[in-house]
């Protein structure tokens, strides 16, 4: 076991999963250094009818902007585990999950799914979850059952109208009276989050709020 270890990282040395330079852990001491400068952590309240409060954990700066974006875009699936060990080491980001009662990661449709490979919020949170006790990350309860045009493409009216039934909810029973935390990549409008939070308040759930990566 010992030589095959060896042998591995060798041929497949372990690379920082921010700027791709060989590192021991998944995230190399200077890139680590600039997100804990982006790193924010903040709660915002909103007053609509469905969710109330939306907490990111980074600004929106180039580092988080470019890595985001190959994640989603670029075939770089391999990022979410970064991602998710940033969360993994704080307490603050731990402790805001923990208060709720199941983590549904915001859902993409069947066909952009094929098309990507992955659902970027998805692994993220369930890697999180792999190593966060008391974690309860469910997804087959919120699903995209219509493929809407990018949301980065549409203004503000235009990505209202575009998620109009876009969700659907099934298996309702597991989320009466309670607390659900949406966990996305990026929050801009807010459109995404209020049409899932709608549907999952209308299926019984007794709070909906939100956290994203920026």
């Amino acid at each position: 076991m010992f030589f095959i270890n060896y042998a591995i990282n060798i041929f497949y040395p372990n690379v920082c999963g921010i700027c791709n330079k060989l590192s021991k852990s998944d995230i190399c001491p200077k890139c680590m250094f600039k997100l804990n400068e982006d790193k924010e952590c903040k709660k915002h309240i909103y007053l609509t009818r469905n969710f109330t409060t939306h907490m990111y954990i980074f600004r929106y700066s180039e580092i988080i902007r470019k890595n985001l974006i190959n994640y989603k875009f670029a075939d770089q699936a391999y990022h979410y585990k970064s991602f998710a060990n940033f969360m993994i080491n704080d307490r603050k980001i731990c402790g805001f999950i923990k208060k709720y009662d199941i983590i549904i990661p915001v859902p993409i449709s069947k066909k952009r799914n094929k098309q990507r490979g992955y659902n970027q919020s998805e692994l993220i949170i369930k890697e999180f979850a792999k190593k966060v006790k008391n974690i309860q990350v469910s997804t087959d309860i919120l699903f995209k059952i219509k493929n809407t045009l990018p949301q980065s493409k549409l203004n503000k009216q235009q990505r209202k109208y575009n998620l109009e039934n876009a969700y659907e909810v099934r298996k309702s029973g597991m989320i009466n009276n309670k607390k659900i935390l949406l966990f996305d990549d990026i929050f801009t409008t807010g459109s995404t989050v209020e049409e899932c939070s709608k549907m999952l308040k209308k299926a019984g759930a007794s709070e909906v709020r939100s956290i994203n990566y920026s």
